[in-house]
């Protein structure tokens, strides 16, 4: 029996022998560090408090609850009721005091629980905010980022689904910013804090959850992304999808599954709606000779018609090779029921038919 037992292990001394030295030799686990765009938002946050006394934030919930959507999660406890304040539930009221402090020389962050709650203070977002920069001739500056929720989520239905991407960026004097990811998210958030300009930033909550690669670069604290810089997020030479936002990821989807049909889209990431980089939009179509743009809001003045209104005035209109195809949401209010929440929004494969149809391949 002990003969046996020695003549197995013989046998198998070679195969331990090779498990151990693979083992030894296995390469190290993906140290490259991942962060949610709930997170990205928080430390962006977090890091501008601490870098400049001047920064604050306010609105409804930011503090003792840490957020609506625990955006602000240990803010409050971290820096106290002068720099994390909870506002009552009054638009108007606490975005005329966020505008007023800008004005005073503060730099406020004001969280709109969602961008359609903003309405009841566009008054103080467009003719205080916007304007006064202009109207004082360049004399009173008005730092301030508002921030929040835009667009559809799911199950919220028409009064918490709406898109104000295009509203917004109609307005001169404002900077409009809409992240994808969560190096987006931090970036163009710090960028936004130290602007001298009031910024609109519309965040997603599908996206808040989600998990995203982050550089060396943007886990630094000094880490900021250009405003008015698009990215390429995947290169390619048959179609262009632009897109922002959760818009971007479906382009993403629908592009990989293209792919499989020897289709390469070519994948931008707007970041900045306005100033937008039209350039970027303008040199992908001369490489491509197609266009699609996708977006969450409504079709009528939407993103997609500024987009195509571009590049029918530029020099890439001689490159096109068919009509600029716009992907939007329904021209119709947000329905409530799921199976019609989900027709009302664009989806990975309209993109898709959408590609098909303007390569002729449907």
């Amino acid at each position: 029996m002990a003969t046996r037992m020695f003549s197995r292990w013989r046998l198998l001394a070679p195969s331990l022998s090779r498990i151990r030295f693979l083992a030894d030799h296995a390469p190290a686990a993906s140290s490259i560090p991942k962060m949610t765009v709930r997170d990205a938002i928080n430390t962006a946050m977090d890091e501008e408090i601490e870098r400049d006394e001047r920064v604050f934030l306010m609105g409804e919930e930011v503090a003792q609850y840490d957020g609506a959507y625990k955006v602000s999660k240990g803010l409050w406890k971290k820096w106290g009721d002068k720099r994390v304040i909870d506002t009552p539930i009054s638009e108007m009221g606490f975005t005329g005091l966020a505008v007023g402090a800008a004005m005073a020389g503060l730099r406020p962050i004001c969280e709109f629980m969602t961008f359609n709650f903003s309405m009841q203070a566009i008054d103080q977002v467009i003719n205080s905010a916007a304007k006064t920069f202009y109207m004082s001739a360049g004399e009173v500056h008005v730092p301030i980022v508002f921030r929040g929720l835009n667009g559809a989520a799911a199950g919220v239905a028409a009064q918490h689904s709406q898109c104000f991407a295009a509203w917004y960026t109609h307005v001169p004097g404002l900077k409009v910013l809409s992240p994808f990811n969560a190096e987006d998210a931090k970036g163009l958030l710090k960028a936004a804090v130290r602007d001298p300009n009031p910024v609109v930033f519309l965040e997603n909550e599908i996206m808040y959850g989600q998990s995203f690669e982050m550089s060396e670069e943007a886990m630094s604290k000094d880490f900021l992304l250009p405003i008015g810089k698009a990215k390429i997020e995947r290169p390619g030479n048959h179609v262009t999808l632009v897109a922002h936002s959760l818009s971007v990821q479906k382009s993403l989807q629908a592009a990989d599954e293209l792919a499989q049909h020897e289709i390469e889209c070519e994948v931008i990431n707007l970041r900045t709606l306005r100033p937008m980089d039209t350039q970027c939009i303008i040199d992908s179509v001369k490489k491509t000779n197609h266009l699609i743009t996708v977006e969450a809001g409504w079709p009528q003045c939407g993103i997609g018609s500024e987009i195509c209104a571009t590049i029918m005035e530029s020099e890439a209109f001689d490159y096109l090779d068919a009509p600029v195809v716009r992907v939007t949401g329904a021209d119709v209010p947000m329905p409530y029921a799921k199976d019609l929440e989900l027709n009302a929004l664009p989806q990975v494969d309209n993109i898709i038919k959408s590609a098909k149809k303007l390569l002729n391949l449907e």
